[in-house]
């Protein structure tokens, strides 16, 4: 069964308080369409048990090895299987049923999940389970969000897009904030394992919620084709449009330097400010908070002016505060630093993925979907040398230079692309053509 697109009439984008309001009411609306809404739903869920897996993956690997390198492995075994299936899962998002895809690279996920959970409850659990676990994880990823992005631009259609693009990251990002917090706090209470439990729950629960979207076949035009051919032309299209490539490059260095902190909060919990679980559980909340409060600023803007000074501006003060945050002695300014911090790198993020949401065809964007899955995978490979740094020089002295680096790379993109100079007049241009 087809899915009917629903494009609402171009917004004239009023500026100031008008245009905040009508941006909010796009997005609200897309809410009041039910197969939209379950999808939202879904997403929700799978995103809060990942987000509380991002705390528990972590807090088990240093607990069995108390080595910084471990927390750069696990993350490396996500982040290899996704960057090299990433391109296939965005070929089968074109070409497949997109809402069986989902269910069943869900389902992988559930299964993985549960291997470790019969591991720790039977206390059989060693490192090397972690590592596997997390490989399946990071096959089964490349298989979901592609699909998943791809449904929600069916759903919407091109001009409700930026609004739906920024709600979506809204909610997820606020189980940024509930996910790690929630784990954080329950673990005391209930143990590792009850918390184990309780993410696998939600996964299940996804699951279920995802099975009840209507199916949304693929474009005609990519089931005409060999996977070979999807394939290559995937890559054709991203080679021969210049600023989309530069668009993903440029949405990739600066994560890929800047956020493996992340991964190595535990460390910084356990070893530099010594505030335990709950204090990790701070962290990676309020890291959320301000993830949500950047996507939903964007989701509440005029999306058409001063894109591109905002994007360059949101990722060198990201940054900046994330070096000051490294080199904090004390718990409470950095848990300041990381909020802002995350709040223009969720701006970053959210204005970069929509504008090659917005200037991509349908016709292959689940396979440019697929290369933007490298804004997950990236910053969970550059854990392992941020990681390999931290080892030696500790992880504050590794996060700020790395963090710092990621400033210049900010820069540097701007000044040396005359194609990314002009991403506003190309934006607008896609509009019009719509």
């Amino acid at each position: 069964m087809s899915i009917r697109v629903n494009a609402p009439p171009p917004d004239p984008s009023p500026q100031g308080g008008q245009g905040n309001r009508r941006g909010w009411r796009r997005a609200t609306e897309s809410l009041a369409m039910p197969e939209f809404r379950r999808v939202f739903t879904s997403n929700i869920l799978f995103f809060m048990a990942m987000s509380g897996q991002s705390l528990v993956r972590p807090w088990l690997a240093f607990e069995l090895t108390q080595s910084p390198l471990a927390l750069g492995v696990v993350s490396a075994a996500v982040a290899v299987p996704m960057l090299l299936l990433a391109p296939f899962g965005g070929v089968l998002a074109d070409r497949m049923e997109r809402r069986n895809l989902i269910v069943w690279a869900q389902a992988l996920a559930i299964f993985s999940e549960l291997i470790i959970l019969s591991l720790l409850l039977s206390g059989q659990l060693q490192f090397w389970h972690l590592v596997m676990s997390a490989g399946m994880m990071g096959c089964a990823f490349p298989l979901i969000m592609p699909a998943r992005q791809a449904i929600v631009v069916t759903l919407v259609g091109r001009h409700g897009l930026a609004s739906a693009v920024a709600l979506n990251m809204s909610g997820v990002n606020m189980t940024r904030v509930l996910g790690p917090a929630i784990a954080g706090f329950m673990i005391p209470l209930v143990a590792i394992e009850g918390v184990y439990t309780m993410n696998l729950s939600l996964y299940v629960l996804a699951l279920l919620v995802m099975t009840r979207v209507q199916r949304v076949p693929p474009p005609l035009e990519a089931k005409a084709a060999s996977i070979s051919e999807n394939l290559v032309e995937g890559f054709r299209y991203v080679w021969s449009n210049r600023l989309v490539l530069i668009l993903l490059v440029y949405g990739l260095v600066p994560l890929f330097l800047a956020m493996p902190f992340q991964a190595l909060l535990v460390v910084f919990a356990k070893d530099v400010w010594h505030v335990g679980s709950v204090g990790l559980g701070i962290l990676n909340a309020v890291a959320g908070i301000g993830a949500v409060a950047g996507s939903a600023y964007i989701a509440g803007r005029d999306g058409n002016s001063g894109r591109l000074r905002l994007m360059v501006l949101s990722a060198i003060v990201f940054g900046a505060l994330l070096a000051g945050f490294s080199v904090s002695p004390w718990f409470w300014p950095a848990v300041g630093l990381v909020f802002i911090a995350n709040i223009f790198g969720s701006i970053f993020s959210t204005l970069n993925n929509t504008a090659i949401q917005l200037l991509i065809p349908d016709g292959v964007r689940g396979r440019i979907s697929s290369f933007l899955m490298m804004s997950f995978s990236l910053p969970l490979l550059g854990t392992l040398p941020v990681a390999a740094l931290a080892e030696r020089l500790g992880a504050p002295m590794a996060v700020g230079i790395s963090s710092l680096l990621a400033v210049i790379a900010a820069i540097l993109f701007y000044l040396l692309s005359r194609d990314l100079r002009n991403l506003d007049e190309r934006v607008r241009h896609a509009m019009a053509q719509d």
